[in-house]
């Protein structure tokens, strides 16, 4: 049996995560803490499997309350429970050692295969907060991909842009033909395009400067 404590600031969530919870027979609820102070208390007095903690609390964060939790009962695995879909936020508790990351958006199904994952060891995070991540992730690929376009680099795309052919671009950058298509070359590369079509649509779409 899963031995879980709850920890959330609205009496209405933690009963009905209690509720929800323990119809289950594969886990058992330890309690609930309503601010961070008392979760940490109970943290290291209980020492549960699971705590689902949110990370918007008082007096401290359930960030700040996860660095004391992992220090006084390492053994229990964290999970995120919070309203915030915001990457970094993830990302911290992560770092901090929290196994799971579930948004309040999530159904019970969700929670329980993030329970059922973390006291094995895994890592879970729910759909909504995978397809954020992912997101995130392309954004500084791509941004740093653009960073590393060089300052010759922007100036054929500029002419790109504006439906100049390769020679055309040789002769206006006094550079040879072979030099404009291997800078072409390039930057399709960099940006992973396919074609002039498509570098003029990514490059509008991000408004990148040139």
């Amino acid at each position: 049996m899963i031995r879980i404590l709850i920890a959330d600031d609205h009496q209405l969530i933690r009963e009905a995560w209690s509720l929800i919870l323990s119809r289950d027979k594969r886990f058992k609820i330890l309690g609930s803490c309503s601010d961070s102070a008392e979760t940490v208390r109970m943290s290291r007095k209980l020492k549960p499997d699971i705590l689902l903690l949110d990370i918007n609390m008082a007096p401290f964060s359930g960030i700040e309350a996860a660095k004391k939790i992992r220090r006084i009962s390492p053994e229990t695995g964290i999970i995120a429970v919070t309203i915030s879909n915001h990457p970094a936020h993830a990302k911290q508790m992560f770092q901090l050692g929290a196994l799971g990351y579930v948004t309040k958006n999530s159904s019970a199904v969700e929670m329980k295969e993030a329970i059922l994952a973390v006291s094995e060891g895994r890592k879970f995070v729910c759909a909504e907060m995978q397809e954020l991540l992912l997101a995130s992730q392309e954004t500084r690929n791509t941004d740093a991909a653009i960073q590393s376009l060089t300052g010759r680099e922007l100036e054929v795309i500029k002419h790109i842009k504006a439906g100049h052919s390769s020679r055309e671009i040789g002769e206006a950058l006094d550079i040879s033909l072979k030099t404009v298509e291997v800078h072409r070359h390039n930057i399709l590369k960099k940006l992973q395009v396919k074609n002039a079509v498509s570098l003029v649509h990514f490059i509008d779409e991000r408004a990148v400067r040139i």
